[in-house]
């Protein structure tokens, strides 16, 4: 596998001359306080050197050898431990943490872009740290003072880590039927038992403590998912000095053998009885969940970005320097018994739509990450509003359109190396493997889209839509004749989207199938069209002769020419309705 280098110069594209986020900070005074340009290319260059040096050299082996679990311990591959305590001691854990209880404190915007390079260099690495971030974000929101101040600096440090328990063996998605139960104790402690599978850095041997975020069910809880509960469970029991003290009533029971991010310990976590504090309000669980779902579905977006990065960084490198062939045109290395790879037509066609999904799948998390700075920080109560239906309605998209094209564009990359690609050594069927979970966990893609079109589209009566279309149009509006080239077709893809929002609105009113069948391909068009309007933006700021600049606008021609169109294909499969699903029953299947 090729060496990993971070994308740092589209980053600073993107963050300086796209999205003008110096400007935005100083629109928000509690960020403009801690970061300015100057501290956030610090920070991205040595986060870099980290994913470069730290962790990418350990992808392979870690996938090789995976972690082993034995009498309740799991331990991770060769390496990790090491890189995990750089990791934590350069206060990357907490880049995104509040201040006052150790974090960083940098927004999102800058979180995003660390994230896809630690993803890139090695996505099972990169969960250990990504629940401990998602573990302290509903801490923060949700639990008292005392409980903050216990946790949190520990955690923000990496001398502790974070799982979330929620998945149970008979209740996948549908969390209103766990069985996992918290009795009351009377002294403000809850005994907390049952059984969750999936727990992604459930066990390991990484920090010292591990504090599980667990949904369970209180005696007198109403059924379903208005009936949850949020607890935090440590490993360790923590004293009021905040030492470690006896061992928690919860062990781990196997870990999963899977497809691909064999370095990330999945486990099943046993809770019998174990001492619980209740986060939140009682029966508030999934609220409280739901305030760091958000950034983690970004979150899981991002890592199928950065699988794809990695795919792409890896297959033009194999691309100019594997000879194969003629090209069509006549001989190109006349010194060489055969043309580089990257002289032919189809090649072309596949690395070209790697680095425009790649591109594109990179300003559009940005953008997403922008959105939630601006929610979480704005002074201007409207300005908040705005920015939390924009993420309200982009959250699921960014999860299952990122991800989605996250596989094709590393299938793309394991092609390009032809035979080699299946082999295990050159690295690129490791990243079609690791990366399919990307588009299962944290709500399947399916229920993405689900919600994007039955919760965010149909039953805001499109209201959340227009948000977004009303951006886009504007937009539009104010651009010159220099940019018809790509003013005009984006303008046809919002007119696209906005009839077929409408199609679907209407076909909801009498047929409830209609949602749940046009949900996927609708979440693409919506994809593909949101990605046009910021390959417009990122043209318009691509305006010099620098290489940089060049090929920005070569990439966003072909985007607009042979992946755009894509929208037309799928908005006749939504057309075509439900009912065609529903001709066999079942038993005919």
């Amino acid at each position: 596998m090729a060496d990993y280098h971070a994308p740092l110069r589209d980053m600073r594209f993107l963050l300086n001359e796209v999205f003008n986020v110096q400007e935005v900070w100083k629109q928000l005074p509690a960020l403009a306080e801690r970061v300015d340009t100057e501290t956030a290319e610090a920070i991205l260059e040595e986060a870099a050197k980290v994913a470069a040096r730290t962790l990418a050299p350990l992808n392979r082996n870690a996938d090789e050898e995976g972690c082993r679990w034995q009498d309740g311990s799991v331990t991770t591959p060769a390496g990790f431990r090491e890189a995990y305590n750089i990791y934590a001691q350069g206060g990357w854990v907490g880049v995104g943490g509040d201040p006052e209880y150790g974090g960083m404190g940098m927004p999102k915007v800058i979180s995003a872009q660390v994230e896809e390079m630690v993803n890139a260099a090695s996505l099972s690495f990169g969960l250990y740290p990504m629940l401990t971030a998602g573990s302290c974000l509903a801490i923060h929101a949700h639990a008292s003072e005392e409980l903050k101040t216990r946790y949190l600096p520990n955690l923000y440090a990496g001398v502790w880590a974070g799982s979330m328990c929620l998945t149970e063996p008979h209740a996948g998605t549908d969390l209103g039927i766990i069985r996992t139960r918290a009795e009351p104790l009377g002294d403000g402690r809850y005994a907390v038992t049952g059984t969750k599978i999936f727990i992604t850095a459930g066990e390991h041997d990484l920090s010292e403590n591990i504090i599980h975020l667990v949904l369970a069910k209180l005696p007198d809880a109403p059924a379903g998912s208005k009936g949850i509960s949020l607890f935090l469970v440590p490993k360790f029991m923590v004293n009021e000095g905040g030492h470690l003290g006896e061992r928690n009533s919860l062990v781990c029971g196997s870990i999963e053998h899977k497809m691909g991010i064999h370095g990330s310990s999945t486990c099943v976590m046993n809770f019998d009885g174990a001492i619980g504090y209740l986060v939140g309000a009682p029966n508030k669980g999934l609220a409280a969940m739901f305030t760091m779902m958000n950034y983690e579905r970004l979150g899981v977006g991002i890592q199928g970005l950065a699988a794809g990065e990695r795919s792409y960084q890896n297959a033009v490198d194999y691309a100019r320097e594997r000879l194969q062939s003629r090209a069509a045109t006549g001989v190109v290395a006349p010194d060489k018994v055969a043309d580089p790879l990257i002289v032919h037509p189809d090649v072309r066609r596949m690395l070209l739509t790697m680095k425009a999904l790649n591109e594109g799948g990179r300003a559009f998390s940005t953008y997403v990450a922008l959105q939630l700075d601006i929610a979480k920080f704005s002074p201007d109560e409207q300005a908040r509003s705005r920015a939390e239906s924009m993420v309200a309605l982009l959250t699921p998209v960014a999860k299952a359109f990122l991800t989605d094209l996250g596989l094709e564009t590393c299938v793309h990359g394991q092609q390009i190396f032809g035979g080699h690609g299946y082999i295990r050594e050159w690295g690129q069927e490791q990243l079609v493997r690791d990366v399919r979970i990307t588009q299962i966990y944290e709500g399947t893609n399916g229920i993405q889209a689900l919600d994007l079109m039955g919760r965010k589209v149909v039953g805001s009566g499109g209201s959340l839509y227009r948000i977004l279309a009303d951006e886009v149009y504007a937009y539009v509006s104010s651009l010159d004749e220099g940019m018809s080239e790509f003013a005009t077709p984006l303008r046809q893809a919002m007119e696209n989207l906005d009839a077929l929002t409408e199609w679907v609105i209407t076909q909801a009113k009498t047929s409830p199938n209609e949602i749940g069948a046009a949900s996927v391909e609708y979440l693409h068009v919506f994809g593909y069209t949101v990605y046009a309007y910021l390959w417009a933006r990122m043209v318009q700021a691509a305006q010099g002769e620098s290489d940089a600049h060049v090929a920005k606008r070569a990439t966003a021609r072909f985007f607009y020419t042979r992946l755009l169109p894509r929208i037309h294909s799928l908005t006749a499969t939504v057309k075509a309705g439900s009912d065609v699903l529903y001709g066999l029953e079942a038993a005919q299947f």
